[in-house]
């Protein structure tokens, strides 16, 4: 119970460092980009290898898919919601519309911390989901996850900055969104420890659905617009490297 804490806090952290990163490097958007595009790789990898195969392996066929759409549509449904309150740019280093600005309304920056558990929640539960049974934790989901939360926090930040935001707002946020992170790793140990294999594998294949759906919304969509011509091979490189991690 307590791995599953530490090690959620530990990828759930990574998005504190890119928070610091995002304020005090001014780093270009190309680089910012380029990292977001390899962290991509690394959580796709991640999933198909890791998460949705142990998912299939405890569940099965009718599992997986019930997870995967169940996941995917939760994620579009909330982000949808979130998008209409001002969310809709949480991970932009441009910029977020609206936050900071005159006549922006006050629960905008709610709206970007409501954002992004939405995109860390599903990543952290899977960390504790892989602790089930005795097993240690998945070092491949750990290390994409990490890897991911880097290039968001230091995009995100970078766009808050941009928009007037203190740094004390900042890390704050941030750090509210590391200690969500920790307890959802927590949490997705605890109420599936006695849970049958069928229903634990569909929950982690709710959870890929989710973080799928993430990264095609809102993380690669900036890695591209950012990276440039290499982020394709930045994220094959991302891709390549999580799979070979895969397999120790």
């Amino acid at each position: 119970m307590w791995w599953a804490l530490f090690w959620g806090a530990v990828a759930g952290g990574a998005v504190l460092l890119g928070a610091v990163l995002g304020v005090y490097v001014k780093g270009s958007p190309r680089l910012i980009g380029g990292v977001m595009a390899f962290g991509s790789g690394v959580l796709i990898s991640a999933l198909a290898f890791s998460l949705t195969a142990e998912a299939f392996d405890k569940g099965g066929y009718l599992a997986v898919t019930i997870g995967l759409a169940l996941g995917a549509m939760a994620f579009f449904l909330g982000s949808v919601i979130l998008e209409r309150h001002g969310a809709h740019d949480r991970k932009r280093s441009g910029g977020q519309r609206g936050v900071g600005q005159k006549g922006a309304s006050n629960n905008k920056g709610m709206m970007l911390a409501l954002g992004a558990l939405l995109d860390g929640i599903p990543e952290s539960a899977a960390i504790g989901i892989s602790l089930l049974g005795g097993g240690s934790v998945g070092v491949p989901v750990v290390a994409a996850v990490f890897l991911s939360n880097i290039p968001e926090g230091w995009s995100s930040s970078a766009g808050m900055r941009k928009n007037g935001r203190s740094v004390r707002y900042i890390l704050l946020l941030w750090l509210a969104v590391t200690v969500a992170s920790a307890i959802s790793a927590l949490l997705g140990f605890v109420l599936l420890a006695q849970a049958p294999d069928v229903v634990v594998g569909a929950v982690e294949a709710f959870a890929a659905g989710a973080v799928i759906t993430m990264l095609a919304d809102t993380m690669m969509p900036e890695a591209f617009e950012r990276g440039g011509a290499t982020s394709g091979l930045l994220t094959a490189l991302g891709f390549i490297l999580s799979f070979f991690l895969s397999q120790f």
